[in-house]
């Protein structure tokens, strides 16, 4: 990967720093959104308190690129990165280069996170990273715009979706040309397997492998999901969506340029800022139903102690720190992460910040796993493989029970005798 990465030095005051028994540790910090910054000024408030340092690793935006740049450095054995931060689907992938946190954090405080979240972050008895914050695919939708149309709540349904996308974006073209109906994360990366996945469980689709380790995607549900989603692109999405991530989707939405748009909680907050088109003009709801109920994808972060690292104990106590209370609910109040302890979807501040956390927490608690789980280490081929069977079928090149089919052919291969 020759992408350049910038480090970002965080220090404590002089005096502080020099303290006696003082270390330095190097933190890797995702870049979407207002992830950068909130985490540096985390890692900042923990520096201050214990008069160490903490350098920020700049992770590439795109989980696939940084899942590559960590497997490099962990296959290395680098001590370059102290503490790493883990998508929740990585804990089976990576927990070899890991510290175990059980014991070294007190079990009353692991117990007061999520116990799904916690479960994930285990990899055969082992606590592989604790959580920091969690996140589920959301519907964001103009409220301006539906009241002008006509339209009372969000769509239930994708084809509601489609019917209000189409209608609000024809109005909104006759004034503004780029106006789109619904933005998505359509790229072929991880976030396609996220969004995907919602059409598939939506539709009665299922997970792709199931949790006995069973390849289930070769069904017709599946394949209406996929084809649905195909007829969104140049109709009520632009030809572009297929390149779109997290941020290209957002930046659409937040220009003002969309009626619709799926992304992650993280959204909301930027959505209000100063600078935004559309402050105090966004709804939040579940994402929409293609029969079979609503359906969320788990996202999420964790962070981990490498085994690697040569400052274990003051890292094990970065990670602490940054998973506690405090951090959670400033995180949730300035940047819209969804806390991974229950009891502070429950805090009024947090809930003045970001209303939807409180009226959509079953969305949160019920989201569903991608098959990370079953198919263990080989996970990140499956997910390729599906990303790509949609992505091909979006890109008009197959049709989805053709791409089903071959999907479940290449699934066993990669199964070969076992996950």
């Amino acid at each position: 990967m020759k992408k350049a990465i910038a480090l970002v030095s965080l220090t404590a005051a002089i005096a502080a720093s020099s303290q006696a028994g003082a270390v330095q540790i190097t933190l890797a910090c995702g870049t979407v959104g207002q992830e950068l910054q909130l985490c540096k000024d985390g890692a900042a408030r923990w520096a201050k308190k214990t008069g160490n340092t903490v350098k920020v690793f700049e992770s590439p935006n795109l989980t696939n690129d940084r899942l590559g740049l960590y497997q490099q450095q962990l296959a290395a054995k680098s001590d370059a990165i102290d503490v790493y931060q883990l998508d929740i689907i990585w804990p089976g992938l990576l927990s070899q280069h890991f510290v175990d946190l059980k014991g070294k954090i007190p079990a009353a405080e692991v117990n007061e996170h999520f116990k799904g979240i916690i479960a994930a972050d285990t990899v055969d008895g082992k606590l592989v990273a604790m959580p920091w914050f969690t996140d589920a695919g959301l519907l964001y939708y103009r409220t301006d715009l539906m009241k002008k149309y006509g339209y009372n709540a969000a769509p239930k349904t994708w084809a509601e979706l489609a019917t209000m996308a189409k209608k609000i974006q024809d109005g909104e073209k006759k004034t503004s040309s780029t106006f789109t109906g619904f933005v998505f994360q359509g790229k072929n990366y991880e976030g396609l397997t996220c969004d995907a996945l919602e059409w598939l469980v939506s539709f009665g689709g299922g997970t792709i492998v199931d949790d006995s380790g069973k390849i289930t995607v070769n069904n017709a549900n599946a394949a209406k999901a996929m084809d649905t989603a195909a007829s969104w692109v140049k109709t009520i999405s632009p030809a572009g969506v297929t390149t779109y991530g997290e941020e290209e989707a957002r930046g659409i939405f937040q220009s003002g340029n969309a009626a619709f748009m799926r992304n992650w909680p993280y959204a909301w907050a930027l959505g209000q800022s100063a600078d935004s088109k559309v402050k105090g003009k966004i709804g939040v709801a579940p994402l929409p139903s293609g029969g079979n109920g609503a359906a969320a994808t788990l996202g999420g972060w964790n962070l981990g102690v490498s085994m690697y690292s040569k400052n274990q104990a003051a890292a094990i106590d970065l990670v602490r720190y940054l998973t506690g209370a405090d951090e959670q609910k400033l995180r949730a109040i300035e940047g819209a992460y969804n806390p991974t302890r229950p009891a502070l979807y429950k805090d009024q501040a947090i809930l003045k910040a970001n209303p939807f956390f409180g009226s959509l927490l079953d969305v949160f608690t019920s989201a569903v796993a991608r098959p990370s789980g079953p198919t263990k280490l080989k996970y990140n081929q499956v997910s390729q493989a599906f990303a790509g069977a949609v992505s091909d079928v979006m890109a008009g090149k197959t049709k989805g029970a053709a791409a089903v089919k071959k999907l479940e052919t290449d699934l066993a291969r990669i199964k070969g005798r076992g996950w």
